[in-house]
């Protein structure tokens, strides 16, 4: 069967136990033990962002589904870190009838036991992201509730406190997010709303201009505060 190396670091990663060279010689001496003919490698120096801003991971997945080879990778951190980018690439690869086989996770597609392996470790992954955002709204729905800091930009209606961490309220904003309420409860939509605002001299937190966004966020900021 043919491969398809793709090797990826970033420059910090350089000298660390993921360097291209400790990549590349793995993969090949994987695709020697497993009778796999190589047919091309690549290796990538940037970070696991967007594959569209990775040109040669575009490379080594066409080239491997074109000749319905085995990606071979160091690891799927690799390949990216973003599981949505892992599911594409899974879903294009096994719609060509071409594999990933994965040295860290000791994943190779080509065969059933493989596949579903492979399969589980991005559902577990999926559901470790999902739990962590989960956690992280929830300690923020906490921490808004009670009044606490949670961003370096202060709120509309708030000012911080002496303490540097709580937030007490500010009257006059107070009476402009009432205000905003009262629009919105008659009926106006966002824009109407920033005009309003607008014409009528009211301030932003910051001093700028009222923007349809600027609106939607304070209201479902107090939104949040009142469901909680």
């Amino acid at each position: 069967m043919k491969a398809v190396i793709y090797s990826r670091c970033s420059t910090l990663e350089q000298s660390e136990n993921v360097s291209h060279h400790v990549q590349l010689h793995r993969a090949k001496i994987f695709c020697e033990l497993h009778g796999y003919e190589i047919i091309g490698s690549f290796s990538e120096s940037m970070s696991g962002g967007k594959m569209s801003n990775r040109p040669l991971i575009m490379n080594a997945l066409d080239l491997t589904c074109r000749e319905q080879a085995v990606l071979v990778i160091y690891s799927l951190s690799r390949l990216s870190r973003n599981i949505r980018d892992t599911l594409q690439i899974s879903d294009r690869i096994n719609k060509a009838g071409a594999h990933i086989a994965s040295l860290t996770e000791k994943i190779d597609t080509n065969s059933a036991v493989g596949r579903l392996f492979f399969t589980l470790i991005i559902s577990l992954a999926e559901f470790e992201k999902s739990l962590l955002s989960e956690r992280t709204c929830g300690a923020m729905t906490y921490m808004r509730t009670m009044n606490k800091k949670i961003s370096s930009r202060i709120p509309l209606g708030y000012d911080l406190a002496p303490d540097g961490e709580s937030l007490i309220p500010n009257p006059e904003e107070q009476l402009t997010i009432r205000q905003i309420q009262n629009w919105k409860s008659e009926g106006a939509k966002l824009s109407a709303i920033a005009n309003k605002l607008e014409s009528s001299g009211m301030k932003t937190k910051y001093g700028g201009k009222w923007y349809p966004a600027t609106v939607k966020f304070i209201l479902e900021r107090e939104a949040k505060l009142l469901a909680a």
